[in-house]
């Protein structure tokens, strides 16, 4: 019976020591805001909403002010194909006519978007749900893409509809929503100057907010594990400089030249740092903040 007791006092000791390693993190980031970028596969399972729901009401309540921008790529699909409205990809991007639009905007400002605040609220925080149409949040411009693997000696413009970028971020009802203790979570839609609606990578969404927010970070959960080497081995840290290098030279491809591209983007624009990082991972978001090396790579300016 006694060794039983013993066993019990010592997994306590554990969880005391472990909550006062984690106090000067908390310090660190009291009252910063906190950008979290959440999709990917994810999105698309409960248990992985509720354990992040879970991990941001718990940022909140040690001092931080988190902010969700979220995606919605794979629920946006299943949408359309229930409709029978066909949709076609150029250069990994979807192109997005008039139908599409309107399936996006409903499938991200409503369904997805709702199902994480639901989480949040359920895990015991208030949270409201927003569009970057909201208080004019994000002013979106038409996205113009050149397509590289064109035969013509002229560059050729890809048309992808109403898919757009981020002209301008007035983050005053973020702001306003953070002065009221509640968590913003954010779905990437935004209005253009033309009056028309614009969808908005997610990724790209996140960056440009947390650029005009000053967050402490832009923490990207996706599906890798961060930026790797040439070897396949995490890299823990980048500066902007080395983490262009690393595309100069290939060794980081595909469609993580974008995610790290809006990583360097937010940096420079005015967050404190970025991080890629896999969302799949239990509770990786509190790792990543609560311990001294994190679990993703985080990108940071360049040294003066």
């Amino acid at each position: 019976m006694k060794n039983n007791k013993d066993q019990i006092q010592s997994e306590w000791l554990k969880k005391a020591d472990l909550l006062t390693e984690t106090l000067p993190f908390m310090k660190r980031y009291a009252n910063k805001v906190i950008v979290v970028k959440f999709g990917g596969n994810a999105m698309g399972k409960k248990e992985y909403i509720t354990s992040f729901a879970n991990d941001i009401v718990l940022l909140q309540q040690v001092g931080m002010l988190p902010v969700v921008v979220h995606g919605g790529g794979p629920q946006i699909g299943e949408m359309l194909s229930k409709l029978k409205i066909k949709t076609e990809f150029i250069n990994g991007l979807r192109v997005t006519d008039s139908a599409t639009i309107d399936v996006v905007e409903m499938v991200l400002s409503g369904v997805t978007n709702k199902s994480i605040v639901t989480a949040i609220s359920n895990s015991g925080a208030k949270s409201v749900g927003i569009s970057g149409k909201d208080g004019n949040l994000i002013t979106a411009k038409r996205l113009t893409k050149i397509d590289e693997n064109s035969d013509s000696n002229l560059e050729k413009v890809i048309d992808l509809g109403y898919v757009g970028e981020p002209e301008k971020i007035d983050p005053q009802v973020i702001k306003a929503l953070i002065n009221e203790k509640m968590i913003p979570v954010i779905a990437p839609v935004g209005m253009g100057k033309d009056g028309l609606t614009y969808n908005i990578n997610a990724d790209t969404a996140a960056g440009a907010i947390s650029a005009a927010m000053k967050a402490s970070r832009m923490i990207m959960l996706t599906d890798v594990t961060g930026v790797l080497d040439k070897n396949g081995n995490l890299i823990p840290e980048l500066t902007i400089d080395e983490a262009l290098e690393l595309i100069a030279k290939k060794v980081v491809v595909g469609g993580m030249i974008p995610k790290v591209k809006t990583c360097i983007d937010a940096v420079q624009g005015g967050a404190e740092a970025s991080v890629i990082m896999d969302g799949r991972m239990p509770h990786s978001l509190l790792l990543e903040l609560f311990t001294e090396h994190g679990v993703g790579t985080i990108i940071r300016k360049n040294p003066n």
